[in-house]
């Protein structure tokens, strides 16, 4: 019950900084074809990003099919929409894995997964928590509890909206929409 009071707690504080317009700092990771990219790979695009692990059993496919129907949802104004996945799991996420893992939900859907350090840092910008438990005696196998969010962020690296688990794919395209149609993004969508 505790834990579920930090992760209500952490996910407020991450609703009132990042959905207010607060950019997040300059990240670096190894993307699923295993290039190194940063968030300069992905400036001037609407993103819309799900940390979790490809082990996850319930919440982490769950949330990229809603993530995945959603930018479809929005028809050719999607294409403006860039879907992706951080990994929490560097050790088992390797980019081959991650490959396999995000063609299974979208076919624009980027993996991404870095070092420890890398990985570490994006958390602490996002304000997302991830703590392994359930760990086996070899350590190979284990759950990681984590924040369970979606985000989507402007072509200049704001936050614009955070999506909690559990919200219906056309509500989340609904609320991506509204941002698109705003900055006119809807009508010179990027492919």
């Amino acid at each position: 019950m505790a834990r579920f009071f930090l992760v209500l707690a952490l996910a407020l504080s991450v609703a009132g900084s990042l959905a207010a317009g607060e950019k997040t700092r300059q990240l670096s990771f190894t993307d699923h074809t295993g290039r190194a990219v940063s968030e300069r790979d992905y400036a001037g695009k609407y993103q819309l990003i799900f940390f979790g692990y490809t082990h996850c059993p319930d919440v982490c496919p769950t949330d990229l099919q809603v993530l995945a129907r959603a930018v479809d949802a929005l028809g050719p104004a999607g294409a403006a929409v860039r879907p992706i996945f951080i990994s929490f799991d560097p050790a088992r996420d390797t980019p081959p894995v991650l490959a396999e893992y995000v063609a299974n939900f979208h076919p624009r859907l980027i993996g991404l997964t870095g070092t420890r350090a890398q990985i570490s840092a994006a958390a602490k910008a996002y304000r997302v928590i991830a703590e392994k438990t359930g760990e086996s005696a070899d350590g190979k196998d284990y759950l990681i509890d984590h924040t369970a969010q979606t985000y989507l962020i402007g072509p200049t690296g704001e936050g614009l909206e955070i999506f909690d688990h559990g919200t219906r794919p056309q509500a989340m395209a609904q609320r991506i929409r509204r941002h698109l149609e705003k900055a006119g993004a809807d009508k010179k969508a990027d492919p």
